[in-house]
């Protein structure tokens, strides 16, 4: 049972943060002291690759640090290790921002009925979105499900003004919580090669690299298609742990009135929307938003696997693709315009399904977000919410000249390439002496592999 002198429990998830964060200042509100909880729950961890787990360890270790080494992290089952802490304390009330997604909305439920057995209140103030999911709705009750007239009224819709802080939030010692063994938080993180550059994480870094770059955000509407300037924010890993909230971001912005913070705004929409999308259509991580999409005829065998490994390991043979996918090896991320490229390739010069690419991307991305992941998929595919009709195929030759006109982007990530001057790079194997030592020849004939996906198209059922 509770009693006045109780504090709240606080359950960090996607919000690994204490500015701009209304659902803490909601626990503290009241209560002499609130219990900082976050849970290692292995139905998120497994899937995720090295990269995420890492990020998300640094954030936690910066998140404890600035609650004083009062972070309370707990392995297990989420609606048994709530509870449980909420008992230990004694506490009134368990306090988190909404999580919209399939899993996220099942094990919620889960955690309030456990909670509500108890007679403890399970109370959800804000989520991961600066409109949350289900808001934005057509005149006549029903969702969107083409980007631009939800755009419009995401737009008008608006939201708050960013939160004021809980720094604070008088965090109670987890040594005094006697709720199980505390889980330590380099546990979390899986091995990541020491090449791999991933970004400093937590919520300092987050605030340090949005104030440097939305400084300089005015170019970013011309900038952010070319994968050679690196002139693109890099702010979705912080987004998907909730090291910034997109309502600060989108504060910052109004400040700064140009095309390129209108453009980035814009790319903030298409995150909400995506996260839109996916609650309406839970099984779409899964399942193609149009059907016909998951019944044309795919690939399979071994020399589709070798196909398949050559993709993975970036040797393809047509260097803008490889350099996509060795940047992902080595960062954990790729440039937005470039997963375009890479994503075309697989679905429509390889013949796999799209799932099969969605499921690396997430083993291997920093800033893997299923929503984002999925339906950036789906519309490379051709199916789902404003969709890239099947039939348009991008060229993985002419997308490298057009975005990479100088070829510095390939030669960063193609040391075999290093040594090709100009665009060349683009078409090593028409360089005088041949392909350089060590790089591959192309594995397909793009026009055959277009063709083929046309002819596929047209037979569909």
């Amino acid at each position: 049972m509770s009693h006045p002198a109780s504090p709240t429990v606080f359950w960090f998830r996607r919000d690994l943060r204490l500015d701009d964060q209304p659902a803490l200042c909601a626990a503290a509100q009241g209560a002499p002291g609130v219990v900082g909880l976050f849970v290692a729950d292995d139905a998120l961890l497994q899937p995720s690759g090295a990269p995420r787990r890492a990020f998300l360890a640094g954030s936690l270790a910066a998140l404890d640090e600035r609650m004083g080494g009062r972070l309370l992290v707990l392995h297990g089952r989420p609606e048994t290790v709530v509870p449980r802490v909420a008992a230990a304390v004694g506490a009134a009330a368990v306090h988190a921002a909404a999580d919209f997604g399939p899993y996220g909305r099942r094990r919620d439920q889960a955690v309030e009925q456990a909670l509500a057995e108890q007679q403890i209140e399970f109370v959800r103030t804000g989520s991961a979105y600066a409109v949350a999911p289900g808001r934005v709705r057509k005149p006549d009750g029903t969702p969107y499900s083409v980007f631009a007239p939800f755009h419009r009224v995401w737009l008008q819709h608006g939201w708050r003004a960013p939160a004021t802080s809980a720094a604070g939030v008088a965090f109670v010692d987890p040594g005094d919580v006697h709720a199980g063994r505390r889980y330590r938080i380099d546990s979390l993180a899986a091995p990541v090669p020491a090449s791999t550059e991933l970004p400093q994480p937590g919520e300092a870094a987050a605030l340090e690299r949005w104030q440097h770059y939305v400084s300089g955000v005015a170019g970013y509407g011309e900038d952010r298609n070319r994968p050679d300037l690196n002139r693109t924010s890099r702010m979705s890993p912080y987004l998907k742990w909730g090291c910034i909230h997109p309502r600060t971001m989108l504060a910052d912005l109004a400040r700064h009135r140009s095309a390129g913070a209108e453009a980035y705004r814009r790319e903030l929409g298409f995150r909400e929307f995506y996260a839109d999308v996916l609650l309406h259509h839970p099984d779409s991580p899964r399942v193609s938003l149009d059907p016909v999409i998951d019944r044309l005829q795919w690939d399979s065998g071994p020399t589709v696997d070798r196909y398949l490994q050559a993709w993975k390991d970036g040797r393809t043979g047509f260097p803008y693709i490889d350099a996509g996918m060795r940047q992902l090896l080595a960062e954990g991320w790729i440039h937005n315009r470039v997963r375009m490229g890479v994503a075309s390739f697989l679905i429509k010069d390889l013949h796999l399904a799209w799932q099969i690419g969605a499921r690396h991307f997430m083993q291997h991305l920093v800033d893997g977000d299923v929503a984002s992941n999925t339906h950036g998929w789906q519309w490379v595919a051709g199916s789902g919410s404003q969709a890239q009709p099947y039939y348009r195929i991008f060229n993985p030759i002419g997308q490298g000249e057009r975005f990479d006109p100088d070829g510095d982007y390939v030669r960063r990530y193609v040391p075999e390439l290093a040594g090709v001057p100009g665009k060349a790079v683009h078409r090593p194997w028409d360089l005088p002496g041949g392909l350089p030592d060590g790089y591959p020849a192309p594995i397909v004939d793009h026009a055959a592999e277009r063709a083929e996906s046309l002819h596929r198209w047209e037979q569909r059922t």
